[in-house]
Protein backbone atom coordinates (compact mmCIF):
# COMPACT_ATOMS: atom_id res chain seq x y z
CA UNK A 1 0.00 0.00 0.00
CA UNK A 2 1.62 3.64 -0.64
CA UNK A 3 0.93 6.17 1.65
CA UNK A 4 1.38 9.91 0.42
CA UNK A 5 2.71 12.61 2.73
CA UNK A 6 0.23 15.23 3.59
CA UNK A 7 0.75 18.66 2.73
CA UNK A 8 0.99 20.97 6.21
CA UNK A 9 -2.06 22.69 5.64
CA UNK A 10 -4.08 19.44 5.13
CA UNK A 11 -2.30 17.72 7.99
CA UNK A 12 -3.95 20.75 9.93
CA UNK A 13 -7.49 20.69 8.36
CA UNK A 14 -7.34 16.81 9.16
CA UNK A 15 -6.77 17.57 12.99
CA UNK A 16 -8.99 20.29 13.44
CA UNK A 17 -11.89 18.25 11.38
CA UNK A 18 -11.49 15.51 13.62
CA UNK A 19 -11.82 17.16 16.78
CA UNK A 20 -15.07 18.58 15.75
CA UNK A 21 -15.93 14.74 14.47
CA UNK A 22 -15.43 13.63 18.07
CA UNK A 23 -16.22 16.91 19.81
CA UNK A 24 -20.00 16.44 19.58
CA UNK A 25 -19.87 12.49 21.34
CA UNK A 26 -17.96 14.06 23.98
CA UNK A 27 -20.39 17.03 24.42
CA UNK A 28 -23.38 14.37 24.56
CA UNK A 29 -21.59 11.97 26.85
CA UNK A 30 -20.79 14.82 29.09
CA UNK A 31 -24.80 16.17 29.26
CA UNK A 32 -25.92 12.75 30.25
CA UNK A 33 -23.80 12.44 33.01
CA UNK A 34 -24.92 16.05 34.23
CA UNK A 35 -28.18 14.91 33.69
CA UNK A 36 -27.82 12.12 36.25
CA UNK A 37 -27.33 14.07 38.82
CA UNK A 38 -30.48 15.46 38.92
CA UNK A 39 -32.36 11.68 38.36
CA UNK A 40 -33.81 10.64 41.43
CA UNK A 41 -31.66 7.51 41.53
CA UNK A 42 -28.97 9.41 42.01
CA UNK A 43 -29.78 10.20 45.45
CA UNK A 44 -30.17 6.71 46.31
CA UNK A 45 -26.40 5.93 45.20
CA UNK A 46 -23.70 6.08 47.99
CA UNK A 47 -21.55 8.78 48.84
CA UNK A 48 -18.81 6.82 47.14
CA UNK A 49 -20.63 6.33 44.10
CA UNK A 50 -21.47 9.88 43.94
CA UNK A 51 -17.73 10.25 43.75
CA UNK A 52 -17.35 7.58 41.20
CA UNK A 53 -19.70 9.48 38.97
CA UNK A 54 -18.19 12.91 39.73
CA UNK A 55 -14.44 12.21 38.63
CA UNK A 56 -15.40 10.85 35.39
CA UNK A 57 -17.43 13.95 34.53
CA UNK A 58 -14.36 16.07 34.97
CA UNK A 59 -12.47 13.57 33.38
CA UNK A 60 -15.11 13.85 30.14
CA UNK A 61 -15.23 17.80 30.78
CA UNK A 62 -11.61 17.91 30.84
CA UNK A 63 -11.56 15.86 27.38
CA UNK A 64 -13.49 17.76 25.78
CA UNK A 65 -11.47 20.92 26.72
CA UNK A 66 -8.51 19.31 25.26
CA UNK A 67 -10.50 18.40 22.14
CA UNK A 68 -11.19 21.97 21.54
CA UNK A 69 -7.42 22.85 22.15
CA UNK A 70 -5.89 22.62 18.91
CA UNK A 71 -8.74 24.98 17.22
CA UNK A 72 -8.05 27.53 19.87
CA UNK A 73 -4.13 26.81 19.73
CA UNK A 74 -4.89 27.26 15.62
CA UNK A 75 -6.99 30.69 16.05
CA UNK A 76 -4.33 32.50 18.82
CA UNK A 77 -1.07 31.55 17.89
CA UNK A 78 -0.88 30.48 14.00
CA UNK A 79 -4.54 31.75 13.00
CA UNK A 80 -2.41 32.38 9.22
CA UNK A 81 -0.36 29.61 9.20
CA UNK A 82 0.19 25.59 9.54
CA UNK A 83 3.21 24.34 11.46
CA UNK A 84 4.65 21.25 11.92
CA UNK A 85 4.83 21.94 16.07
CA UNK A 86 0.76 22.75 16.17
CA UNK A 87 0.56 19.12 14.09
CA UNK A 88 2.46 17.40 16.86
CA UNK A 89 1.29 19.73 19.59
CA UNK A 90 -2.37 19.11 18.32
CA UNK A 91 -2.23 15.01 18.23
CA UNK A 92 -0.86 14.77 21.13
CA UNK A 93 -3.73 16.70 22.89
CA UNK A 94 -6.44 14.72 21.35
CA UNK A 95 -5.00 11.74 22.38
CA UNK A 96 -4.20 12.60 25.79
CA UNK A 97 -8.42 13.74 25.60
CA UNK A 98 -9.10 10.35 23.78
CA UNK A 99 -7.27 8.90 26.97
CA UNK A 100 -9.15 10.93 29.50
CA UNK A 101 -12.37 9.96 27.98
CA UNK A 102 -11.54 6.12 27.96
CA UNK A 103 -10.90 6.61 32.13
CA UNK A 104 -13.87 8.65 31.94
CA UNK A 105 -16.73 6.16 30.10
CA UNK A 106 -14.83 3.51 32.34
CA UNK A 107 -15.20 5.19 35.45
CA UNK A 108 -18.92 5.71 34.48
CA UNK A 109 -19.44 2.36 33.42
CA UNK A 110 -17.93 0.73 36.54
CA UNK A 111 -21.22 2.80 38.41
CA UNK A 112 -23.59 1.27 36.34
CA UNK A 113 -22.36 -2.19 36.17
CA UNK A 114 -22.44 -1.91 39.87
CA UNK A 115 -26.29 -0.83 40.06
CA UNK A 116 -27.07 -3.26 37.76
CA UNK A 117 -25.01 -6.16 39.04
CA UNK A 118 -24.15 -5.90 42.45
CA UNK A 119 -21.14 -6.06 44.55
CA UNK A 120 -17.54 -5.49 43.06
CA UNK A 121 -16.09 -8.27 40.89
CA UNK A 122 -18.46 -8.50 38.53
CA UNK A 123 -18.56 -4.30 37.82
CA UNK A 124 -14.59 -3.96 38.17
CA UNK A 125 -13.85 -7.24 35.42
CA UNK A 126 -16.55 -5.40 33.14
CA UNK A 127 -15.10 -2.15 33.43
CA UNK A 128 -11.80 -3.59 32.64
CA UNK A 129 -13.22 -5.34 29.56
CA UNK A 130 -14.24 -1.71 28.39
CA UNK A 131 -11.26 -0.06 29.31
CA UNK A 132 -9.10 -2.53 27.84
CA UNK A 133 -11.34 -2.54 23.86
CA UNK A 134 -11.40 1.25 24.09
CA UNK A 135 -7.70 1.24 24.54
CA UNK A 136 -6.91 -1.49 22.25
CA UNK A 137 -9.28 0.38 19.59
CA UNK A 138 -7.98 3.62 19.85
CA UNK A 139 -4.01 2.96 20.48
CA UNK A 140 -3.10 -0.29 20.15
CA UNK A 141 -4.70 -1.07 17.04
CA UNK A 142 -3.80 2.67 15.47
CA UNK A 143 0.01 2.34 16.65
CA UNK A 144 -0.12 -1.63 15.00
CA UNK A 145 -1.31 -0.58 12.02
CA UNK A 146 0.68 2.35 11.29
CA UNK A 147 4.00 0.51 11.50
Amino acid sequence: MRVQRLELADAVSNILDECRMVLPGIQALFGFQLVAVFNQRFEQLSAAFQITHLAPTGLVALSAGLAMTPAAYHRTVEPFKASERLVRLSTRVILISMLLLAVGITADFFVIASMVLGGRVGPTIAAGVLFTALVALWFVFPARASR
